[in-house]
């Protein structure tokens, strides 16, 4: 690119950053994925348990990883520990997010691998400098 090209097709020549985000309520899906996609450079993979979300991650290797930690099936302490154990995904970044916002649920997120936590509700420019912190690492 020169920077001649229109801003209009400066901005579709993004990268695109892929981002699994595992969530069991399809409201705070819907929300956070329309708000994500407006980046312009966000595609936004989701899974709705712990264990879908470990099979995703090892599936289709994304860039970041938002992890809701109280999910179904697998919570997103034990879902985190073994994406982080796994071979190629163990590089993958991983933020917490949780409605639950106490030093024990942080240093637990922590303990489990997660790099980054979020409180919900969700402060969606500060999520999103942590996600661009992350992707840039």
């Amino acid at each position: 690119m020169t920077g001649d090209e229109p801003v209009a097709h400066q901005a579709t020549a993004r990268a695109m950053h892929r981002i699994l985000y595992v969530e069991d309520n399809a409201d705070n899906v819907a929300v956070l994925t329309t708000w994500l996609e407006l980046e312009g450079d966000i595609e936004i993979i989701v899974a709705s348990d712990g264990a879908q979300g470990v099979q995703a991650a090892a599936r289709e290797v994304p860039d970041l990883v938002l992890m809701d930690l109280y999910l179904p099936v697998m919570d997103g302490f034990e879902a985190t520990r073994l994406i982080k154990a796994q071979s190629p995904s163990r590089r993958i970044p991983i933020i917490a997010l949780s409605a639950h916002a106490m030093d024990e649920d942080r240093a637990k997120a922590y303990a489990a691998g997660c790099d980054d936590f979020e409180a919900k509700p969700i402060v969606f420019t500060r999520l999103v400098t942590k996600i661009r912190r992350l992707l840039a690492a």
